[in-house]
């Protein structure tokens, strides 16, 4: 069986979170205005932080949306889409 390489495409930490929702929601067959409702953020912040004008997201933001996931801010950010976090200071 022959080796496969996969390029790694490093991401903002924008981008990886808001990957991370995305794949935590459809894992649990939720919608997006379905975590609104369980984690108590508004559409609006959610929909931002989804569509990439919100690349800046609160540590506590996050919080609340794993609270309504039901995970822990750990679970959240034990994920491969963090490994490759581009430096944002250069």
């Amino acid at each position: 069986m022959g080796i496969i390489f996969t390029e790694v495409i490093p991401m903002t930490i924008g981008e990886a979170v808001q990957q991370r929702i995305i794949a935590l929601c459809d894992e649990r067959n939720i919608s997006v205005n379905k975590l609104c409702t369980l984690s108590g953020v508004t559409q609006s912040t959610v929909n931002n932080i989804i569509s990439g004008r919100n690349n800046s997201t609160t540590v506590a933001t996050i919080q609340k949306l794993c609270d309504g996931l039901g995970i822990t801010i750990d679970e959240f950010f034990h994920c491969a889409l963090f490994h490759h976090i581009e430096q944002e200071i250069k």
